[in-house]
């Protein structure tokens, strides 16, 4: 009989300790559960962090990115311009020669090869131009336009049309689309 007490107590003591660990796991899983959701939504809201510091970084590079490559384009533009208008004034300093040159071929000379030495130089003169981007303004017949002409005489003709340019003292030349200098020309009526 000892040894069935002994058996009976030692079961007894296996049925105790598991009710007692039963007992003792159950506080314990409900500590973790409420621990759990404690972190999960300290983890939550730590993410919830993270993602709007995550959106905000990107939003700041994408920003700096476009701010870049804005200040990439207008540099490019500004570089473009400056050229073109170098260029521009650099041709308005040569138009005087031009100037000359056509008035050296409007006199009468009896010496054939100055003359055409005169025609040849400005020849090239007008194809250098032409590569360069430089186009002639046209005026001659044309109706006055402020934006292209620039009128020092005005005459009172029924035989020409209104605002109608007679006749051009200077020619005018633009670079493209940049007018380099405005046509002198008379305008009748």
């Amino acid at each position: 009989m000892s040894t069935e007490k002994k058996e009976t107590s030692a079961e007894e003591l296996k049925e105790e300790k598991t009710e007692e660990e039963a007992k003792a796991e159950t506080p314990k899983e409900k500590k973790p559960k409420k621990e759990a959701k404690k972190e999960s939504k300290k983890e939550a809201e730590i993410r919830e962090t993270a993602e709007k510091l995550i959106n905000e970084e990107k939003e700041k590079y994408l920003r700096l990115a476009a701010e870049y490559d804005n200040f990439r384009k207008r540099s490019q533009k500004e570089r473009e311009s400056l050229y073109n208008d170098i260029k521009a004034d650099t041709l308005l300093k040569f138009l005087p020669v031009y100037d000359n040159l056509e008035r050296a071929l409007k006199q009468a000379t009896a010496d054939e090869a100055y003359r055409k030495g005169v025609e040849m130089i400005m020849t090239q003169f007008n194809t250098t131009m032409e590569k360069l981007g430089v186009t002639e303004i046209e005026a001659a017949g044309q109706k006055f336009d402020p934006t292209l002409h620039n009128a020092v005489m005005h005459i009172e003709d029924e035989s020409f049309g209104e605002n109608e340019v007679v006749e051009v003292f200077q020619k005018g030349f633009k670079l493209n689309d940049k007018i380099i200098r405005f046509a002198m020309v008379k305008v009748a009526n």
